[in-house]
C-alpha cells in the first residue's frame, strides 16, 4: 500500500461557514482542503433574497479569493417563494435547505406544515425547474426516534414528486441508509464525526460538549451501517456539516449544537477508508459521487496526502476541533 494519496476535486456538500468574526475565522480551513462546497443559508437572518444570497457569496469569494475554490450557495427555504422569484435565483443556487421550525440552530423560521398547499406549491416549482431539495430530516419527537420518525415525510414527497432530487442531509441511522434504495430521487450526505461516534462517545460517561450535533449521534448500529454506505454506497457523499461554535457557546448550559471538523476532514477520512483497505473508493466519496448526484463540474484540485503522522491542535481559531489532541496517521502535503 502506497504510503501518498492523491484526492482529486474534494468536495464538502454539506457545511456550515457562519458569517461576520467565525466566517473570517474558519472559511480558509474550508477554501484551502475543498475545491467545493455547498453552504448552509442558516445565518442569523436566514438567506432568503437573492441579495443576501449574492452578499454572502461575495464574502466568502472575497475571503477565500486565490484558494481556488468555489461556494455552492443555498436558500433557506420559504413556503411563499413564488415561480418567478424561483427563476431568477436558479442558476445562483445548487438547492434550497429544508429547516423544520426550531429543529436546530437558527431554525425559529422554518417549515412549520410541510404539507400544506403552499409548500406543495413550491415544490412543485423546484421539480419543474430542477432545483434539488435538502433536508434536515428530523422530527420534533423523542431526540433518537427523529430521524427514524422524519422518513415518512421523504416517503410521501419522494412519491409525489419523482423529479425532484432529495437529498437526505447527515443522516445517522440505519434506517435512513436503507430508505436511500426505496427511491432513485432520494440521496444523503454522511458527516465525518457520525462514522466514528455514537451516543455514547458524547454523554456515555461523561458529558463532552463538542460531541453533541444535531442529529444526534446513534447507535453502534447505526454508525456501522453509515460507514458501510461510505465505503460502497454511490448515493452517499460526503458533507461535513462542520458547524463551529465559540467555546462559551459549546462548554455552556444550553450547550450549541455543532462539530467543527473541517480542519482536519480529509486526514481523518483518508485514515478511515484505509484502516477499512478502501483508500480506492475514498474519491468516490468525497468528490465523485456528488459530481454525479449534482450534475457538478467544479474546479479542479488536487489534496495531497503522506502517510506521516501529526498531532490535531486542541483548538483552530479559538474553536475547538473534532478529534481534537489526537494522533491521525495521514498528513495533508
Amino acid at each position: 500500500m502506497s504510503d501518498f494519496i492523491t484526492i482529486n476535486t474534494p468536495l464538502d456538500m454539506h457545511v456550515h461557514l457562519r458569517e461576520k468574526d467565525m466566517l473570517k475565522k474558519v472559511v480558509k480551513y474550508t477554501s484551502t482542503n475543498f475545491a467545493g462546497a455547498l453552504v448552509m443559508p442558516n445565518l442569523v437572518s436566514p438567506i432568503t433574497t437573492k441579495e443576501a444570497l449574492m452578499n454572502y457569496k461575495n464574502e466568502i469569494m472575497k475571503l477565500t479569493k486565490g484558494d481556488n475554490f468555489e461556494p455552492y450557495m443555498t436558500l433557506f427555504l420559504r413556503d411563499d417563494y413564488s415561480r418567478e422569484f424561483l427563476e431568477e435565483v436558479k442558476d445562483d443556487i445548487l438547492a434550497i435547505k429544508l429547516y423544520p421550525a426550531g429543529i436546530t440552530t437558527n431554525s425559529e423560521n422554518g417549515a412549520k406544515d410541510l404539507r400544506s398547499d403552499k409548500m406543495m406549491k413550491v415544490f412543485t416549482t423546484m421539480s419543474d425547474l430542477g432545483i434539488t431539495l435538502s433536508v434536515h430530516g428530523e422530527s420534533n419527537g423523542f431526540v433518537m426516534d427523529r430521524e427514524k420518525e422524519f422518513l415518512d415525510f421523504f416517503d410521501f414527497c419522494a412519491k409525489k414528486f419523482p423529479k425532484l432530487k432529495i437529498i437526505m442531509e447527515h443522516i445517522t441511522t440505519k434506517d435512513s441508509v436503507d430508505f436511500l434504495n426505496k427511491y432513485d430521487n432520494v440521496f444523503a450526505t454522511i458527516t465525518l464525526h457520525h462514522l466514528l461516534i455514537t451516543l455514547d462517545d458524547v454523554a456515555g460517561d461523561m458529558l463532552r460538549p463538542h460531541l453533541f450535533c444535531k442529529p444526534i449521534a446513534k447507535r453502534y448500529e447505526d454508525r456501522d451501517a453509515l460507514l458501510e454506505a461510505s465505503l460502497n454506497n454511490k448515493k452517499v457523499m460526503f458533507g461535513s456539516d462542520s458547524a463551529p461554535h465559540p467555546i462559551h457557546k459549546k462548554e455552556a448550559c444550553g450547550c450549541a449544537a455543532g462539530v467543527f471538523s473541517s480542519p482536519i476532514a480529509i486526514p481523518k477520512l483518508t485514515q478511515i477508508f484505509d484502516e477499512n483497505n478502501k483508500l480506492d473508493s475514498l474519491n468516490d466519496f468525497i468528490s465523485l459521487n456528488a459530481k454525479k448526484i449534482y450534475n457538478l463540474n467544479p474546479i479542479e484540485k488536487k489534496i495531497n496526502l503522506q502517510k506521516k503522522a501529526f498531532i490535531v491542535p486542541n483548538k483552530y481559531d479559538d474553536v475547538v476541533v473534532f478529534c481534537a489532541n489526537e494522533e491521525i496517521p495521514w498528513s495533508i502535503i
